[in-house]
């Protein structure tokens, strides 16, 4: 019997043709949630197409250059972008762009949102220091160098203020450094100060109560700070099984506040139904899955831990977009990876993507290499060989 031909031939190709699934699926609920808002704001229905598709073309550029080399050439790089990093992170409360009551992005040119980018570079950071030790069978302390920079990038961005994204970028750093082994207890205790943390935040800022309030009964605060979670599940309601039609949703006609960005996935259920956000969710799953296998097989620690965090990178967005739109957890500013409008978080992760599929192709490359065999010494060599070992004994 002849077996069915496999849609790709590995891991690294398997997560390409998904990502560019997602990037097709995104590209068209972007036009379809946020045409009503850019013929209003813009004068330009196709206004956000446009910038998804710019940011699309230097992303597609950057995931091939990634891909293409070895990314263990990489490391060299980890220095420059945390010091690019932070330098951004700390322009933004003094020359940032002030939207909703919070400064997050830079105009360098295009408009620029440097904490996106710090999700990457701690996980390229940790995975670079981590790696070392894992490959030599050694352990460190979670308190190393890697956890103090990462620390600084998440209460700069905290004070953007962005609490949602410091506890995404505080999170993969946490998620490589389980990977790498460290003692449980240490783990343990430091996610639990974490939470503590997060706890005594949202406590120390009234409208933050006001939120978690909202969060656990949007319906009593529908007309104030709910009104958003509450146009959120009505959208994904109304969609039904197959959805109302693409372009046929009535949310994003002014119901729906940031329909094309964080709540893009409220469009999509509607406009989708249970088919379309069942194929969304099952296409994060593959990329999920395959994104494990790239990290199981890396040919080294760095391989591996980079892998891993760029896998809980996506997919940790992913759920988390996904639970704050169906209400699961508080309304924050998480994107959903490739159905999100955001040019900065497009280019970040197609970027990590890139870097990905290296680490992919180059398993494979090394797992296909055939062993080099022992060298054979001649009788001889061997008997004089032995003889030198009994006389150093």
């Amino acid at each position: 019997m002849n077996r069915m031909p496999a849609l790709w031939s590995n891991p690294a190709q398997a997560v390409l043709y998904l990502i560019l699934i997602l990037f097709a699926l995104g590209t068209v609920n972007i036009f379809s949630a946020s045409f009503v808002t850019a013929s209003r704001e813009w004068n330009d229905s196709y206004f956000y197409l446009k910038r998804h598709l710019q940011a699309f073309g230097i992303g597609l550029v950057l995931l091939w250059l990634a891909a293409k080399f070895d990314y263990r050439q990489y490391k060299w790089f980890v220095p420059v972008m945390i010091l690019g990093t932070m330098v951004t992170l700390a322009l933004v409360p003094v020359m940032g762009l002030e939207a909703n009551g919070a400064r997050r992005w830079l105009k360098l040119g295009m408009t620029f949102q440097p904490s996106e980018l710090a999700k990457l570079a701690a996980v390229m950071m940790t995975a670079a220091y981590l790696g070392v030790y894992l490959d030599r069978g050694r352990r460190t302390s979670i308190l190393s160098w890697p956890f103090w920079l990462t620390g600084m990038m998440v209460v700069l961005v905290y004070k953007q203020p962005d609490m949602g994204t410091a506890v995404v970028i505080f999170a993969l750093c946490m998620v490589v450094y389980l990977l790498s082994g460290i003692p449980r207890y240490e783990w343990l205790s430091l996610v639990g100060i974490g939470a503590i943390v997060v706890v005594a935040s949202v406590y120390a800022a009234p409208y933050r109560v006001v939120r978690i309030a909202a969060w656990f009964n949007p319906w009593a605060y529908q007309q104030d700070i709910g009104y958003q979670a509450v146009q959120a599940l009505l959208a994904i309601g109304s969609g039904g099984f197959m959805g109302t039609g693409l372009g046929l949703g009535a949310s994003k006609f002014f119901y729906l506040p940031e329909a094309h960005t964080d709540f893009a996935f409220a469009v999509l259920s509607q406009e989708m139904g249970f088919i379309g956000v069942l194929f969304v969710l099952f296409l994060f799953a593959a990329v999920t899955w395959y994104g494990t296998k790239i990290a199981i097989k890396a040919p080294d620690g760095y391989g591996m831990l980079l892998a891993g965090g760029i896998t809980a990178l996506l997919s940790g967005q992913a759920v988390g977009n996904v639970a704050m739109v169906c209400g699961i957890l508080p309304v924050t500013g998480v994107p959903l990876p490739f159905i999100s409008f955001g040019g900065t978080s497009l280019i970040v992760n197609m970027l990590a993507v890139g870097i990905l599929i290296s680490i992919g192709r180059q398993a494979a490359a090394e797992g296909d290499r055939p062993s080099r065999p022992e060298p054979q010494l001649d009788p001889k060599r061997r008997a004089r060989r032995r003889l030198e070992l009994v006389n150093r004994k």
